[in-house]
């Protein structure tokens, strides 16, 4: 399919990636328009200079500096070298009909005119959309409208929030697309509108669509908006301005009335002068996307919706009832169509926006194909594979496939696999096709797919790398096991004993080699942990201490892929069983939330070990440490960076950049492959950590210690 892609910082190309297949609780829709959205996409393309970009925004020097830190110069500089090339989707906002949906989508129909939203869903000929983030287009609403409805809900979230009543004065600062499509929504909602902007066209239009006064910015706006509203002030101002400077939102602020309110859904900075909030007891907020549900994953990725009688306006009803005011005429979104251009010509579309004719455009559309054509469900034929290389396969080298496109895969997993002699990228996969086809073509493979079934059945294929999410590890691996490939599993192998013992199963019916990401096993300072005890003759103490703050926000966190202290904690039970060589019998914990847990383990050998996982601390307090004592000695090594071992003498040494291992994990795994032998991480310890983290979580719940089972859940 074609998508437009940001390449790099600032071009944009029409490319051909893979259609995406339809995941769970969503729908795939073939889009007839869609809408840009000048300010959020525009933002996203970087037409300055380097150092023009970095002299406007000095955080992103420490941005980078704070990655280097965690990794190394090396990788830092790569990765912003690929930002030169790497591909971006842009867009959110578009409407088509429905070609696909899950099995779970039960209210929606195929062949049905909808309306679609969501970041990252794109200007692209087939999208991958929640249901959530789906409404259906009335038949008195043309495509051409309907793709207004993601940027409509935006703006009807902040009206809703700005509480209006009937009569209420209400200042519009910005009369972009948004402070258009406000003004408009004011009205219906009872409010007086006065519509404030720079550009006297832009004014005279709002007032052609309903504002009942229209002010050109200048240095009375103020004292007019005070006569027009007898003294007193706007009753409401609503900022939809988009600006570097904070001048828009400090107007606002001094024309809303005594205990007035000031809500920004534009973008400029928030620098508002207290003593004049304080005298005037101003309310202020930040109005974000398009209403609750916004940014919360198990509403928009896994369909669940907010009870209506707790949450009336969810940004799904908000798309509904936009779409509705379109349908009975109270809000008309044609006059802001100031271009249209096909999909082939968006890159002509941008610079439309962001050229020196910006400012005679206003909304700015894309048509697509399939709009042309008599019927566009018998026309869809999906193209699911991308050949970026085309020259022959080496047939002597482990060919490796990527499942799961994402950070970890690209800072650690794919570097290494190119330097490893014998071995190299073949294909990826990922249903998100532009980051598939940038991943591909950045490090070397023959192609991406967003149809597993395509690196399944690729004989050329030896081994599936797999770092997707966590709650899709053990269907992936099993099925690639069973396809005849081998597998390197990203931790944790998986989620639930259920899936520990399949994988243990298949590997075995199989024959083939299976590899658990347990990387600390082969970083350099574990390693010399390791051999400190290694001569032990007694039972040692462990210390583990993980801090984590922040990861509690991410996919990572979710119940449906483990939580986070599965999906790092396992990292550490099994670096506790590998530094002893015993397994673990029992563990007792305690914890509070979701993501903090204190536990203590006892093992075969009557070694003790000590786990706290925390997502309450600092970022300056440190990510991980381990301390090992054992008879006569004691060993520290914090963040991969520092190691201190204790005897009658002390003896410390660090790295400035962390050693983490992956590219020895890695290198150990070919070889085993290589040489028929086993690897060195398991199915076998892929179980026993998920399992040893599942127990401490249920010792957290009941406050009672659990036995290990290990050999009965393998039996």
């Amino acid at each position: 399919m074609k998508q437009v892609i940001r390449k790099g910082l600032k071009e944009i190309i029409v490319d051909e990636v893979a259609d995406p297949v339809v995941t769970s609780n969503h729908v795939l829709v073939r889009p007839f328009y869609s809408l840009i959205s000048p300010g959020t996409e525009t933002a996203d393309i970087h037409t300055d200079s380097i150092v023009k970009e970095v002299a406007d925004n000095p955080s992103h020097l420490q941005t980078v500096w704070n990655v280097m830190m965690k990794t190394d110069p090396v990788s830092t500089f790569n990765e912003v070298r690929a930002k030169f090339k790497d591909y971006a989707v842009l867009g959110y906002s578009g409407a088509g009909i429905i070609i696909d949906k899950d099995e779970k989508v039960t209210d929606l129909q195929i062949g049905q005119r909808v309306a679609y939203g969501g970041e990252g869903t794109g200007h692209g000929e087939t999208i991958n959309v929640g249901r959530n983030l789906i409404a259906r287009v009335p038949d008195a609403v043309s495509f051409q409208e309907a793709c207004f409805t993601t940027l409509g809900a935006i703006a009807m979230n902040s009206v809703r929030l700005s509480e209006i009543n009937i009569g209420d004065t209400v200042a519009v600062i910005g009369l972009g697309l948004v402070g258009q499509l406000v003004a408009q929504l004011v009205r219906c909602q009872g409010g007086v509108v006065i519509a404030i902007d720079l550009d006297k066209k832009r004014v005279d239009l709002a007032k052609e669509t309903g504002a009942d006064f229209g002010l050109v910015a200048s240095e009375t706006t103020i004292q007019e908006v005070r006569a027009l509203t007898d003294g007193r002030g706007a009753d409401c101002v609503i900022v939809a301005a988009a600006s570097k400077s904070p001048l828009p939102l400090q107007q606002g602020v001094t024309m809303a009335r005594d205990r007035g309110r000031v809500i920004m859904v534009g973008a400029c900075p928030i620098e508002i002068p207290r003593a004049e909030m304080y005298v005037k007891e101003l309310s202020f907020m930040v109005s974000r996307a398009y209403g609750p549900g916004s940014y919360d994953p198990t509403y928009e990725k896994q369909g669940i919706d907010y009870p209506i009688s707790y949450v009336r306006w969810t940004e799904n009803r908000n798309m509904e009832e936009f779409l509705r005011l379109m349908a009975v005429g109270r809000v008309n979104v044609k006059p802001l169509i100031s271009h249209e251009f096909p999909l082939e010509d968006a890159p002509k579309a941008y610079e439309t926006i962001m050229g020196g004719n910006g400012s005679s455009s206003l909304a700015v559309v894309l048509k697509y194909p399939i709009s042309e054509a008599e019927n566009a469900l018998e026309t869809f034929a999906p193209t699911r594979k991308i050949v970026v290389d085309s020259a022959s396969v080496q047939k002597d080298e482990v060919k490796f496939a990527l499942v799961g496109a994402g950070n970890l895969a690209k800072w650690a997993h794919l570097p290494a696999i190119n330097k490893i002699t014998g071995a190299n990228l073949h294909a990826v996969y990922s249903n998100r096709g532009a980051q598939g086809k940038s991943y591909a073509m950045r490090f070397g493979a023959k192609y991406s797919t967003s149809d597993y079934a395509q690196i399944l059945n690729d004989a050329d294929i030896d081994v599936i790398l797999i770092s997707s999410r966590h709650k899709e590890h053990a269907q992936q691996a099993i099925d690639a096991l069973t396809a005849g490939k081998h597998v390197f599993i990203e931790k944790p192998m998986a989620v639930t004993v259920e899936e520990c013992r399949a994988i243990y199963k298949a590997v075995e019916r199989s024959g083939k080699r299976l590899m658990v990401g347990f990387n600390r096993r082969f970083a350099p300072y574990y390693v010399e942990m390791k051999r400190e005890i290694s001569k032990r003759t007694s039972p040692v103490v462990i210390s583990t201490r993980i801090n984590s703050p922040g990861i509690e926000n991410g996919w990572a966190a979710e119940k449906s892929n483990g939580g986070v202290v599965l999906g790092e904690g396992c990292h550490f039970i099994d670096l506790m069983y590998w530094l002893l060589e015993s397994e673990p019998v029992s563990v007792s914990a305690y914890g509070f939330g979701e993501h903090n847990v204190a536990a203590t383990l006892k093992f075969a050998d009557g070694s003790i070990g000590n786990f706290i996982y925390t997502v309450v601390g600092s970022e300056t307090s440190g990510g991980e440490m381990v301390e090992v004592f054992a008879q006569g000695v004691s060993v520290l090594s914090e963040d991969f960076k520092r190691i201190v071992i204790k005897r009658k003498k002390r003896e410390a040494r660090s790295k400035f950049f962390a050693a983490k291992g992956y590219q020895e994990q890695l290198e150990s795994f070919v070889r085993s492959i290589k040489n028929g032998t086993e690897t060195a991480v398991t199915a076998i310890d892929g179980t026993r950590a998920t399992l040893g983290c599942l127990l401490m979580l249920e010792a957290a719940r009941t406050g009672e210690a659990k036995e290990f089972n290990l050999n009965e859940i393998l039996a």
